[in-house]
C-alpha cells in the first residue's frame, strides 16, 4: 500500500463535550436505493459486494470529517481513507481480512473491480497475507471499516465498542430486500461527526449507487 498524507487541522480535541461521555462512539442506520447498482453489477458480470464496497470507501472520502483523527495530541485530516473488509471463502469457512486501496487510485472501475477480486483471491488461497493490525491500533491506520451482512434485512444495528472515544469509522451494509433496498450503519466518533456530516454521506452514497462508474472520477 503506498504511503497516504494528511494535514493538521484546527480542532480543540480536549474540549469537546463527548469526551465526558461513556463513549462517543454512535451509530445510524437508513435504507437506500440500489436498483440501478444491482443491476449495473449483475449485467455486467461484477459482483455486487465489490460494487457496493466501491459506493461506499467512495462515499465515505468525500465527507472531509470522517476522515480525521486524533494522533499525537492533534487532529489531522486523512488524504484518503483506504478500506477494510472481512472476506470469506465460498464454504464461509475462511474468514480474514483485507486492505484495499480506494477507488481513486485506480484509472477504471473494471480496474478497481479486478484489483480487489484477484486481492481477495490471493489471500484466500494464501499467496497474500490477509490485514493484521489490532483494532485498538487502527486509530492510527488512514483506513476505515467496512461490513457486509448479506444474510439479514436490518433496520437498526447496534456494534460492538473498543474503546471509548475510538474514531474510525465503521460501515456495515446488509442483505438487498425485495424492493431493491438495502439497509447502510455507519458507526463513528460524535467528537467529529454530528447529523450534518452523517447526513451529507447518505446523500454521497446513493448518487453512488445511482451511478457506480463515477466512484472512479
Amino acid at each position: 500500500m503506498k504511503n497516504i498524507g494528511f494535514k493538521e487541522i484546527d480542532f480543540d480535541y480536549n474540549e469537546s463535550p463527548f469526551l465526558k461521555f461513556a463513549t462517543s462512539r454512535y451509530s445510524i442506520s437508513s435504507k437506500i436505493d440500489v436498483s440501478y447498482a444491482w443491476d449495473f453489477a449483475k449485467e455486467n458480470g461484477y459482483s455486487f459486494f465489490i460494487t457496493s464496497l466501491g459506493c461506499l470507501i467512495s462515499g465515505l472520502n468525500q465527507v472531509p470529517e470522517l476522515k480525521w483523527r486524533y494522533i499525537d495530541n492533534i487532529t489531522i485530516e486523512f488524504d484518503h481513507l483506504e478500506g477494510i473488509t472481512p472476506i470469506m471463502d465460498e464454504n464461509s469457512e475462511s474468514y480474514l481480512e483485507m486492505r484495499v486501496q480506494a477507488p481513486c487510485d485506480f484509472d477504471s472501475f473494471e480496474d478497481w473491480h479486478f484489483y480487489v477480486k484477484n486481492r481477495s483471491s490471493n489471500i484466500l488461497n494464501g499467496s497474500l497475507k490477509p490485514f493484521d493490525v489490532p483494532m485498538d491500533k487502527r486509530d492510527s491506520e488512514p483506513t476505515a471499516n467496512f461490513s457486509c451482512v448479506p444474510w439479514i434485512d436490518f433496520d437498526t444495528l447496534n456494534p460492538c465498542i473498543l474503546e471509548a472515544h475510538q474514531i474510525q469509522p465503521l460501515v456495515t451494509w446488509g442483505k438487498v430486500n425485495e424492493n431493491k433496498k438495502m439497509s447502510v450503519a455507519i458507526t463513528t466518533s460524535h467528537i467529529y461527526i454530528n447529523g450534518k456530516q452523517l447526513g451529507q454521506f447518505y446523500k454521497i452514497i446513493q448518487e453512488y449507487f445511482y451511478n457506480p462508474l463515477s466512484i472512479i472520477e
